[in-house]
């Protein structure tokens, strides 16, 4: 690991390696995936481009006989963004969608190849996932969603507090601080992985207390209350929080060995003769008049938050101190300071003055160039002089270098803001100090050298305590947390138990069953839509008919997936009909989702037609299939395809409700045409609020006011076309309605989780499960019916509703129709705190834009440009 290269290589690359190693050694662990980026440049070490790594435990003896086929632990990296090119965390973001798609490729491989080796044939899922850092988050939330698994998240370093640290120091403004960091984009981040997680995982209390609680979708009060009432088992109608666990990172301590001799004692030779000192005290003792003073060690990037400069003048301004120690200053590699990044050079640069400027050479040491396995070499340095180790950064989430440093023998000083706090707690091996107070780090540096009784009870204290440190305990904690959250799947997956050789009900019964039951359920185009919410008695005439329906659909899927195994059977079906496999996603070459937002059907149908004719010849062949992904409901579907001459077949699915809904087309019946995915639903309804939430929605909407403070129906639920999963409401005045990002802000502070979504160019709101979204369906369709990713173009305007976002990113194609949508920009604009080019790769070799409209020329050229047709 290049630790310390830059500020995307700190102690949490070590963290996470460390982690997946020591997970992949405990009993009752299989397999461990540590899923990162594929990085195939000059700039990096050549092992970054390896697909699969294996991390061998650091101690396999008497392993060798639980150890099985693919076990273990592994990094896996995962291709996305710009290939052969080296990208900053910061500009991550419009790519991350393409990773979410390229791990869940890769999850859905290991889960059928552990299958065949461990699960009797039957995939094996993923027990957690677990998201590290902020675009870590973010995709493990969609990951979750995605596969039906726990989520938990570690933040290591969190947004709103970065932001407030920033603002703090004056440099930067607000808008300087976003361009620089997207730190908008990281707080949105970190507020999803909030809204998805079942666990917080945090090395301090500290960080819960002073740090979550700066958002949105955190309060530690409300966690306790909602955790009180579930215990007691009383609802909390609709509120979900995620709960929080503090385990410290764990170290390696076997291989270390701490010396008590020091530097005065003379050292045994070689036989050559010369001097078995590691080559790194060299480096670092040619800095120094008299290497043999106790050395204050500081182990650091030089990046200001970090705080070296006032160590330094700390150092500088204290003459007893300087008298008495040498300083250490390890700031990773460097070859020329021109060619480091801008801050890292300007705090080095900073550096070099103030030793100059306090005339410190011969007592401070900066070297050039350390290994990561040098590390170890300059604790034992420090610790042989009697030194002290100091982290003095302005906030330190943990401090795993002071663990590290306790380990070697090393009493500490470190800042009070932080994670240091419950280290010391644990160890009792140092002082804490205000990292803003010069005077208090001289102070507390001085006291330790100069006293060297309580130097040695520091040194043994660290020393006797820091077992509860280790990476075994620290697993044990950690799995402990995970058997506690419920185990998900996809439901049809757990319904998959059926006896192999008993006679399945026939799919041509079952699938009438679903035509006579299906819409009636909860939509009927004829009868009362609304009958499940006004059942509340829940009758069992209803019951009865959502269980029969629910048996005829896994009736249906298990007969399909039996039939589609017979040799010969996808050769026999028609291509221009829907009587075979079903549904046909799985024998398409190409499929086509057309998500244009629209605010009329007109524009809609113009779209849909011109798109039809661009691939007639394909669409004849029947190797190209067609997904319509909108914020209507199916009713509203319906009646615009009958409206514009279409039919149902046209589509092989529906997305519908803003992703709320997922319906398939059938050619069985004329009077219910779709069929509904009720597995859909059980997918997307995690942490859904339900009649809790949609109570709330309605108080909020009749509390609007107008800008002159006159209380009106600017917003009204919209009871016709809302769903069970699918809230609507209509916007009476769209220029005087709070953003998107308000009310969401508004239902993650009540702990509601939920996506809120402004549509049909702002006059309706439809709010869906939190991880429901028209991207996350075409991600279920590649679940449930190997639908490939890679094949999939998605047509979309220049602008859209406000998800419209997640429609441009991931594996799949995009087809930008200039001219189309365009006068929804302002709108779209106005519910987010970014800007949509820190989000979408408009430069991507994935996106294309129509070269002058939405003729049939100008698609067909596009689609051409993809390489998605002959031509």
């Amino acid at each position: 690991m290049e630790l310390g290269r830059d500020s995307d290589t700190g102690g949490q690359v070590k963290y996470v390696v460390e982690l997946a190693r020591a997970l992949g050694s405990m009993p009752g662990v299989y397999r461990v995936d540590l899923l990162t980026r594929q990085v195939s440049s000059p700039e990096v070490d050549w092992s970054y481009g390896e697909p699969a790594e294996m991390l061998p435990p650091l101690n396999s003896e008497g392993m060798m006989d639980e150890i099985g086929e693919s076990s273990g632990a592994y990094i896996v990296r995962i291709p996305f963004g710009p290939k052969d090119k080296y990208v900053a965390k910061e500009l991550l973001w419009p790519h991350i969608p393409e990773f979410v798609d390229g791990a869940l490729s890769h999850i859905m491989q290991m889960s059928k190849v552990l299958g065949e080796q461990i699960g009797d044939g039957h995939p094996v899922w993923p027990v957690a996932i677990h998201g590290h850092y902020a675009d870590a988050g973010d995709s493990a939330a969609l990951l979750s969603g995605a596969l039906n698994v726990p989520m938990l998240f570690t933040g290591h370093s969190l947004g709103r507090d970065k932001l407030e640290q920033l603002l703090r120091q004056s440099r930067l403004s607000r808008d300087e601080i976003n361009s620089t960091y997207k730190i908008m984009r990281r707080i949105e981040a970190e507020e999803l992985s909030l809204d998805a997680s079942e666990i917080i995982i945090t090395s301090t209390r500290q960080e819960i207390e002073q740090q979550w609680r700066l958002y949105d979708g955190f309060d530690p009060i409300l966690e306790r209350k909602l955790r009180a009432r579930i215990k007691r088992n009383v609802s909390c109608y609709g509120r979900f929080m995620p709960r929080t666990a503090v385990i410290p990172p764990g170290m390696e301590f076997h291989h270390i060995e701490p010396h008590d001799g020091d530097l005065d004692t003379e050292t045994e030779a070689n036989e050559d003769g010369k001097s078995p000192d590691p080559p790194i005290w060299t480096e670092i003792m040619r800095f120094f008049s008299n290497p043999r003073k106790p050395m204050i060690l500081a182990l650091a990037r030089p990046d200001p938050k970090k705080n070296l400069t006032t160590l330094v003048k700390a150092f500088g301004e204290c003459r007893p101190l300087r008298e008495l120690a040498n300083l250490t200053l390890v700031m990773g590699n460097r070859e020329n300071i021109d060619e480091m990044s801008g801050t890292n050079a300007s705090v080095l640069l900073s550096i070099l003055k103030l030793v100059d400027k306090y005339d410190l050479y011969g007592q401070v040491a900066y070297p050039k160039h350390h290994k990561q396995n040098d590390v170890p070499d300059i604790y034992r340095l420090a610790a042989k002089t009697k030194g002290v180790f100091i982290n003095p950064a302005f906030i330190e989430p943990f401090g795993l270098t002071l663990i590290e440093a306790a380990a070697y023998g090393l009493p500490m000083v470190a800042t009070q803001n932080g994670g240091p706090v419950d280290i010391q707690g644990v160890l009792d091996n140092g002082l804490l100090v205000d990292p803003h107070d010069q005077q208090s780090i001289a102070d507390a540096l001085l006291k330790l050298v100069a006293d060297k009784h309580l130097w040695a009870k520091c040194r043994a204290n660290g020393l006797k305590n820091i077992h509860l440190f280790s990476w075994p305990e620290h697993c044990k904690t950690y799995l402990s947390k995970i058997a506690t959250c419920k185990p998900r799947q996809p439901r049809w997956l757990r319904n998959d138990d059926d006896d192999e050789n008993s006679e399945s009900d026939s799919p041509s019964d079952s699938l009438r069953d679903i035509h006579d039951l299906s819409l009636n359920l909860k939509f009927s185009f004829e009868g009362d839509k609304n009958e499940s919410r006004d059942n509340v008695d829940g009758s069992l005439d209803s019951e009865d008919r959502k269980i029969k329906l629910e048996n005829a659909v896994m009736s249906w899927s298990k007969g399909m997936a039996k039939n589609s195994q017979k040799p010969g059977s996808a050769e026999k079906v028609d291509h221009n009909s829907n009587t075979g496999k079903f549904p046909a996603l799985r024998r398409r070459k190409h499929i086509y989702v057309i998500a244009v937002d629209t605010d009329a059907s007109a524009g809609l149908s113009e779209t849909v037609r011109n798109i039809f004719e661009a691939v007639k010849k394909e669409r004849t062949e029947g190797s190209v299939g067609f997904i319509l992904a909108t914020s209507f409901n199916i009713i509203e579907i319906r009646s615009f395809l009958i409206s514009e001459g279409l039919n149902t077949t046209d589509f092989d699915a529906f997305i519908c409700n803003s992703g709320g809904d997922l319906y398939y087309s059938s050619a069985h019946s004329e009077d219910n045409s779709f069929v509904v995915d009720l597995y859909y639903h059980s997918h997307i309804e995690y942490r859904w609020g339900s009649e809790g939430l949609r109570k709330t929605l309605v108080r909020w909407a009749s509390s609007l006011t107008d800008k002159k403070g006159e209380k009106e129906e600017l917003v009204v639920e919209d009871e016709e076309t809302s769903a069970d999963y699918c809230y609507s409401f209509k916007i009476q005045k769209p220029g005087v309605v709070p953003a998107a990002k308000e009310l969401r802000k508004l239902m993650r502070i009540q702990a509601l989780r939920c996506h809120v979504i402004y549509c049909q160019n702002g006059s309706r709101i439809n709010v869906i499960p939190v991880l429901a979204s028209r991207s996350q369906a075409l991600r279920y369709l590649y679940l449930r019916w190997g639908m490939d990713l890679s094949k999939v173009v998605v047509f979309v305007g220049e602008s859209g509703d406000t998800d419209y976002e997640e429609m441009l990113g991931g594996v799949h194609k995009s087809v930008v129709l200039s001219g189309v949508c365009s006068n929804a920009s302002s709108q779209l604009h106005a519910n987010r705190a970014y800007p949509l080019t820190d989000v979408i790769a408009y430069d991507s070799p994935n996106i294309t834009k129509t070269p002058g409209g939405c003729s049939v020329s100008d698609l067909r050229a596009s689609l051409e440009e993809l390489n998605v047709l002959s031509g």
